[in-house]
């Protein structure tokens, strides 16, 4: 036949969801710069933006919501053979790749300000600057560190059940005994590490909320700050990313030959994992070497 598909590429149909998170992208970029600049703790200033930023986050949902879905129908039908599902590991290596470049900024300022103090002004010509207490990493990032690297085995334990087959497989051996082979490998393994990410993000939660330093006026606490803050703002996107793989997994979306969304979850997460390592080492542990210990 003259239009039977004789390739193993997926040609997409025209889809309005481009120009749907275009508009969306640019409704919450607008809010966010009118709401800054309208004064949002100053009501008596106030413009609006809030509210434009609100629905225009509100429209990049719907966006997500309605081209992943289309995306989810696309595999359903067959069209994501194995060369469309090797160029869906490409594009998540290349996004991987751009947010390690994204954390580099953010390890390269704090790097800058601590291995050259004297060049900055503000931080007293020493690092941590003087009078600065900080956090202790042995407490509480330390065991954020245990929860988080936890949460890396127990993602790996629902990818392998996954692996060895979803509904079924080989129950013998240490993995059988655990549960991996069958799909309660699957469930049981996004469960908790859901649960460790959201143990995680709440523990970070009250350890800025009583962090010694503030964000603002000081080099320290603004380094800090964004680079454990966008850390934080990861592991949420990634407890997400996993809910939605869980509801996919109990509604029997994932095979064991196909099920790249589980395993694009499974690669930012563990991508969370590695770059918590380096700013435990380099910013909670070195970066604060030689500064007294908040007591609280």
């Amino acid at each position: 036949m003259a239009g039977a598909k004789n390739h193993d590429y997926h040609i997409l149909p025209p889809s309005f969801w481009p120009l749907l998170g275009a508009f969306a992208a640019l409704t919450m970029a607008t809010g966010a710069i009118m709401w800054m600049h309208g004064g949002h703790l100053s009501p008596e200033k106030a413009n609006g933006g809030g509210w434009v930023f609100f629905l225009g986050v509100a429209l990049v949902l719907l966006t997500m919501r309605l081209w992943w879905g289309d995306v989810i129908k696309e595999a359903h039908h067959g069209d994501h053979t194995p060369v469309v599902q090797l160029h869906f590991r490409y594009g998540m290596i290349l996004f991987i790749a751009s947010e390690v470049m994204f954390f580099v900024g953010w390890f390269w300022a704090f790097f800058d300000f601590a291995l050259f103090p004297s060049t900055v002004d503000a931080v007293g010509g020493v690092w941590p600057p003087k009078g600065i207490e900080v956090i202790n990493p042995f407490e509480l990032p330390l065991l954020n560190t245990i929860i988080l690297l936890t949460s890396g085995t127990t993602v790996t334990w629902a990818h392998h059940a996954l692996i060895h087959g979803q509904r079924g497989g080989d129950k013998t051996g240490l993995w059988g005994l655990l549960g991996v082979g069958n799909r309660d490998g699957v469930l049981k393994g996004l469960w908790l590490t859901i649960v460790l990410g959201v143990l995680f993000s709440s523990i970070q939660a009250y350890e800025y909320a009583h962090a010694p330093f503030a964000f603002k006026g000081l080099n320290y606490g603004a380094s800090f700050f964004m680079a454990t803050g966008f850390h934080g703002f990861h592991v949420i996107i990634g407890t997400l990313f996993l809910i939605v793989c869980l509801i996919r997994a109990y509604k029997g979306d994932f095979t064991p030959r196909q099920h790249f969304g589980f395993e694009a979850a499974a690669w930012y997460w563990h991508f969370v994992d590695v770059v918590w390592l380096f700013l435990f080492v380099s910013i909670y542990v070195w970066g604060g070497w030689g500064a007294p210990y908040h007591a609280g």
